[in-house]
């Protein structure tokens, strides 16, 4: 490296400290990139674990460990096996699965804040035709408890469907299938279609461009799409599973299945990238933290699930899981609230068990700071 690079990014790391921010460090970029100035541990020690742990238990993937505040990206395995692109390569983005809903929820707490509408407003508003519209509330689509039952919305239909007709879909589905009543928490996709459904009616604008404008392009994330923008220069990972050996049964992500889930599933992004969201969903660039504390702390709530993720240990924890059906996808995050500390998991290659994954992480963050997290 050159002295003038070594200075350009010495210039950089005394700005991001003034400005209480993270700027990244040289290293390896496929498996051990760090998101700090410096880190506190060692960051070597903490990269063997890692891979060690996703080793011994026949998984791959990318994960993002943050430990007081230092985020460190880990890479173990291949993305895309037969193009033997490693996990974490700059070329791979990952689908965000059920992670994606605290995106679409933080959009929606946008929309209150700017007074358009409210978490009591009943959805027959924007749903005049949807059975029980009258009966739900946008508080209940982001708790799961509006009494919605649709199933199949990640059956892969085979049509590459627009962004309005696939919350029709969902509506004409929703009005043939029997309904329950609202206020008991299940967890249903079709919840947050919908409320992708009221931020294009409420902004004139499409779900995908308000994720752009007041997420994508506002962090400057580099890697995170949607299916249709993935640029050529990228792929899409692949998914596996472990049968007598590894990378087996391959399966990605169609864009017919994709295209069926707005606001739901269908994002690509990475690790490190949806971390620099978890962020963002504190410190204003998002929400603030008021905003975040009304998104995670809905009237409708009668589970700690509230707008995109689940928050435990008084509320020091939030987290999320996430994988998409006929895939071998597995999603999951938790992290204490204030963002110093926990983990961003990506896998691509699985047993398709979530207890099992989460297994995994919990060692992992363990590792990162004992007696701090949960299993679940």
């Amino acid at each position: 490296m050159s002295s003038k690079q070594n200075h350009k990014i010495i210039k950089i790391a005394i700005a991001a400290l003034a400005l209480g921010v993270g700027a990244p460090v040289v290293a390896n970029q496929t498996s051990n990139q760090v998101f700090a100035a410096s880190a506190p541990y060692d960051t070597n020690e903490m990269r063997s674990f890692v891979r060690n742990t996703l080793a011994q238990n026949k998984v791959r993937g990318t994960v993002v460990v943050i430990k007081d505040g230092h985020a460190q990206q880990i890479s173990y395995g291949y993305g895309y096996y037969g193009r033997r692109l490693g996990a974490g390569n700059t070329k791979v983005v990952y689908p965000v699965c059920s992670l994606q809903k605290v995106i679409t929820g933080a959009i929606i707490t946008q929309l209150i804040s700017e007074g358009k509408f409210n978490q009591d407003t009943k959805i027959s508003r924007w749903y005049p035709n949807l059975k029980n519209a009258d009966k739900i509330t946008v508080g209940n689509l982001l708790t799961h408890t509006s009494g919605l039952l649709a199933t199949g919305t990640e059956v892969n239909q085979g049509i590459n469907y627009s962004e309005g007709d696939a919350i029709n879909w969902v509506i004409n589905r929703v009005n043939q299938l029997r309904e329950g009543n609202p206020g008991n928490f299940y967890y249903n996709n079709t919840n947050y279609i919908l409320l992708a459904g009221i931020i294009r009616q409420v902004t004139n604008q499409s779900y995908e461009a308000n994720v752009k404008s007041r997420i994508i392009n506002k962090l400057g994330l580099k890697r995170t799409f949607f299916y249709p923008d993935i640029p050529k220069s990228k792929t899409d990972a692949i998914s596996y599973t472990w049968r007598n050996k590894n990378y087996q049964n391959a399966q990605y992500v169609k864009r017919s299945l994709a295209s069926q889930l707005p606001g739901a599933g269908n994002l690509f992004s990475t690790p490190m990238d949806y971390y620099r969201i978890q962020v963002a969903l504190t410190d204003g660039r998002i929400l603030t933290k008021d905003q975040f504390n009304y998104l995670t702390h809905l009237q409708s709530r009668v589970t700690s699930y509230s707008g995109g993720v689940y928050l435990k240990n008084n509320d020091n924890l939030k987290m999320a899981y996430g994988n998409l059906y006929g895939t071998h996808f597995g999603n999951w995050f938790q992290m204490t609230t204030d963002n110093q500390n926990g983990l961003i998991m990506f896998l691509n290659q699985t047993q398709n068990n979530e207890d099992q994954n989460k297994a995994i992480g919990y060692q992992i963050l363990n590792h990162i700071k004992a007696n701090t997290f949960t299993e679940k």
